[in-house]
């Protein structure tokens, strides 16, 4: 230290050569001033597993008879932490995903979540079926409350909507449309070329937002600017009222065919 080749971070947490150190390198730290069986949580594991951006402070979860207390860290306790299935990313000893996500649950809006969420099934993370089954297995604390309404009794994977979907569309004697397609700056779930229709499955957890909502306004106005007929089914209607859909479908493809 008197020579400049270690740079204090926490206490017996050094930097060696200089004192800055990179997004990751303050986690690392952050991490092994908390004790051997610390790990990254809450916002700071979701940022770390790509579901999240990074915010001011680092959260590190303990085991609950583990006290510490570092300036710039957020130091949470759980029970039995010693028992979970603990993973490392980049090296850094973080909280898996499900765990994350049921933590970030207990200090995120329902938005930051929602989006969580949504990442964590794009990454192939888990998807919000697996999930919630998850999450019902878990001993209550923290997050479960308010995760377990927000995935609802069952949620459908993006590829668990297209399938029921195409079903409707094969007894509706329809073509098959077009998949996850690029149209106007936007990706769109089906498509129909010769018939100019577009329809977007929307799955219950994220369409709720305003955020989102606005989102897919714009979408469907940029469609309609370019003349294209958007459709919109919701997964509640996908799942329960399928007639209801292909009798929808037909009515439009119809008239677009006219």
């Amino acid at each position: 230290m008197a020579r400049g080749r270690l740079h204090p971070l926490w206490r017996g947490v050094y930097a060696v050569g200089r004192p800055e150190v990179t997004q990751h390198g303050c986690w690392m730290a952050a991490v092994l001033s908390c004790g051997p069986t610390a790990l990254l949580s809450h916002r700071s594991a979701a940022s770390l597993w790509g579901l999240a951006k990074a915010r001011r402070g680092i959260d590190v979860i303990v085991p609950a008879g583990v006290y510490r207390r570092r300036p710039g860290i957020r130091v949470h306790r759980r029970q039995g932490l010693e028992a979970e299935r603990g993973r490392q990313v980049a090296g850094i000893p973080v909280t898996g995903p499900v765990e994350t996500l049921v933590d970030l649950a207990a200090v995120a809006p329902d938005w930051e979540l929602e989006r969580a969420i949504n990442e964590a099934d794009r990454l192939n993370l888990i998807d919000p079926e697996a999930l919630r089954r998850e999450a019902e297995s878990l001993p209550r604390r923290p997050g479960i409350g308010r995760l377990r309404p927000l995935l609802g009794g069952q949620v459908l994977t993006n590829s668990g909507l297209e399938r029921r979907f195409l079903a409707i569309v094969r007894r509706a004697g329809l073509p098959k449309p077009e998949t996850q397609v690029q149209l106007n700056g936007y990706r769109v779930d089906f498509f129909w070329p010769r018939l100019g229709l577009i329809v977007e499955t929307d799955g219950w957890a994220y369409h709720r937002t305003p955020g989102a909502q606005t989102t897919d306004r714009r979408r469907d106005q940029r469609h309609a600017v370019a003349g294209l007929t958007t459709l919109r089914f919701a997964e509640a209607q996908i799942r329960h009222e399928p007639d209801r859909v292909k009798r929808t479908l037909t009515a439009v493809a119809a008239r677009l065919e006219s």
